[in-house]
């Protein structure tokens, strides 16, 4: 039987039924300190991506390792500050933001990293004076799928980078105090080139700013979600390299201004599993499905990206081989957990039987963040493990509580 830490995968199951959320703290912590330790001798700050995982005791984890917070939504500073970030730690990046979400965060106290022209202008006569960041697009992007490319001439997000002289012109007209320049190529990359590439065209931006406090790579590190078929980015020479380009650039620029990073995925991603029941194998003219009692309704990745996650059962029998799919139990045919971009890919398993628990891997980010209540069933609970003792993070939800925002018929 698959243990986490010392606890039995059947023992969860018992204690807070299924499907569940399981996330490693050690795992966490070993993954902050390993990319904070990759970057000696410049003062290296790490924003984690809350979007990754929001839950406030992973947040509170990874304040308590030195962390900042990168925040996209009023929602996420409240998260954040409720899980012990002090407001001068977070750093707001919305897109598509309103002045009323940017008057949330000047309240709170919270820097905002401008990603628009049209922001730029209307912070400009919200809060003249105010200490901000600019969002840059330097035409590089990248990621695991186009649904996460963050750069480029096709990307919605940030200020393209030819347009520096109307960013100083504006910055200048309102009296705003520029701090720091950013850049987010995009997510789950595992090319450590497209950092360098990226890094080098920022790092031109910011000569033409001469008072920076901060230069924010952004974040996308990757992870092998293919345990045997990817391999993973190899921090300490990723940090080797940004750290020369970044020497070179405060040598001609005269002094140091700190070295922001923004990982989500790298830091929570492989610290979580979502176990879950097979519930029905049944057996068509093509394939043997074996249906779960969860979907993507709770992992939308795979789905929604095609994007792959190591699947094995609890218990590993003997006896041969099966051949099988994967699917959820939502009504909706794309509810499949073994699936590419093309449709279906059945993989081959040990045996597996009806009760059986399943292990999906790798799913400490994006994973409960982006679940929803599609076909009305309830959110799956959260625990987080360490040694042999077990917490629950999040209840799990009652079936009553789909009613807990609507008005009385």
């Amino acid at each position: 039987m698959t243990k986490f830490d010392a606890i039995g995968a059947d023992e969860l199951a018992k204690e807070y039924g299924t499907p569940l959320y399981i996330y490693r703290e050690n795992t966490i912590r070993k993954a902050f300190r390993g990319l904070k330790g990759a970057f000696p001798g410049i003062r290296t700050r790490i924003h984690y991506a809350v979007k990754a995982n929001s839950n406030p005791w992973i947040l509170k984890i990874l304040h308590e390792e030195g962390a900042w917070a990168d925040v996209v939504s009023p929602g996420e500073i409240f998260l954040a500050l409720y899980s012990g970030f002090p407001a001068d730690r977070l750093l707001f990046t919305q897109n598509s933001v309103s002045n009323k979400e940017m008057e949330y965060a000047l309240e709170k106290k919270v820097r905002i990293n401008v990603e628009s022209i049209s922001q730029l202008k209307r912070l400009k006569n919200i809060a003249p004076g105010t200490d901000i960041s600019i969002r840059f697009n330097i035409y590089v992007g990248a990621g695991h799928h186009s649904h996460v490319i963050t750069g480029g001439p096709e990307s919605k997000f940030g200020i393209d980078w030819e347009n520096t002289d109307e960013v100083k012109k504006i910055i200048a007209d309102g009296g705003l105090n520029l701090k720091g320049i950013h850049c987010h190529i995009g997510s789950g990359i595992l090319d450590a080139e497209m950092f360098v590439h990226a890094v080098k065209n920022l790092l031109t931006t910011a000569k033409k700013f001469p008072d920076l406090e901060v230069i924010d790579f952004g974040g996308g590190i990757g992870i092998p979600y293919k345990e045997h078929d990817e391999h993973p980015i190899n921090v300490k020479e990723l940090g080797e390299r940004l750290m020369k380009e970044y020497r070179d650039f405060c040598t001609e620029y005269g002094k140091e201004p700190d070295l922001a990073l923004e990982p989500g995925r790298y830091l929570v991603a492989q610290s979580g599993t979502l176990l879950c029941r097979v519930t029905s194998i049944k057996k068509s003219r093509k394939y043997t499905f074996i249906g779960t009692n969860t979907g993507f309704n709770h992992l939308i990745r795979p789905s929604f990206y095609g994007s792959y996650h190591e699947i094995e059962p609890a218990l590993k029998r003997t006896g041969g081989k099966i051949k099988a799919v994967i699917t959820g139990n939502l009504c909706e045919s794309g509810d499949v957990f073994t699936r590419t971009e093309n449709g279906i890919a059945p993989r081959i398993f040990t045996p597996i039987e009806e009760g059986d628990l399943l292990l999906i891997k790798n799913t400490g980010a994006y994973g409960f963040s982006m679940a929803s209540h599609y076909n009305s069933f309830p959110l799956p609970a959260e625990v987080l493990v360490k040694g042999r003792e077990s917490k629950l993070i999040r209840r799990k939800e009652k079936v009553e509580e789909l009613l807990k925002n609507i008005p009385e018929l």
